[in-house]
């Protein structure tokens, strides 16, 4: 499936969405949000949204159908395995109306790693949505599940990890490009110029991130642009404003 634009920044989108009693309790950190916007970062895709949400059918299926509808992919993470609280496959199946069925593909795959073993419980990770993909690559030891512009991940930080690597090939969409000042001054000095910069080059991502307690700089400054002359530039822009003893280092 190829990735289509956004109807307003002619670029993919995409939204990621959490999914953990354990998350919003504090019992677990998530890693998993930050790792998926880097990398989609990286590959071009522009990240409108990220949510957590409990382990809740109803709030987790209207979330998807709702990142569905308005973004190019959306992600979940969490909620697949066989407990009582993995129930992310019956909110998909839910948010969009369809029924979950046994998957005869998932069956084989969980007799080939539980053997005799295999419960009614282990069994539950073979459903899915009526109408999913189970996308296999060499990989992955298990197929990923894909509903329609949603990709359904476990919530364990290395499988996320090994299996979007096997896929992410299918969201490359272009590159970034990047630039980071680091000053020695506070951001109160340099709004004028940060302000006329975003005037003069509107189509600029620029981020602004104070350091206050870093002995190397007081403030980092991001440029981004998917287009090398245009950061350039913008970049040439900004640090005529910013008086030359205030810039530490360009990178």
């Amino acid at each position: 499936m190829k990735a289509e634009p956004n109807e307003n920044t002619g670029y993919p989108t995409a939204g990621i969405i959490i999914i953990g009693n354990e998350i919003l309790s504090g019992k677990v950190e998530d890693s998993n949000s930050p790792y998926l916007c880097k990398e989609l970062r990286f590959l071009g895709v522009d990240v409108k949204r990220l949510v957590t949400l409990p382990d809740e059918i109803d709030v987790i299926g209207n979330h998807v159908f709702e990142y569905s509808q308005d973004y190019t992919w959306v992600f979940t993470t969490g909620g697949v395995g066989p407990t009582h609280d993995d129930v992310t496959i019956e909110a998909v199946a839910q948010g969009f109306d369809v029924e979950i069925e046994e998957s005869e593909q998932m069956i084989q795959v969980l007799e080939g790693y539980y053997g005799d073993r295999l419960n009614d419980a282990h069994r539950r990770m073979a459903i899915i949505p009526h109408g999913a993909e189970l996308l296999q690559l060499p990989s992955m030891r298990s197929p990923q599940l894909k509903f329609r512009n949603v990709f359904v991940f476990p919530g364990v930080p290395e499988l996320v990890r090994n299996r979007f690597s096997s896929l992410k090939e299918l969201f490359q969409s272009g590159k970034i490009y990047l630039r980071q000042i680091f000053l020695n001054t506070e951001e109160g000095n340099i709004a004028n110029a940060l302000d006329s910069t975003c005037s003069e080059f509107p189509e600029l991502m620029l981020g602004s991130y104070p350091a206050l307690w870093n002995k190397d700089y007081r403030v980092k400054l991001t440029l981004e642009s998917r287009t090398e002359t245009y950061l350039e530039q913008a970049q040439e822009f900004l640090t005529s404003k910013i008086p030359e003893e205030n810039i530490i280092r360009v990178e």
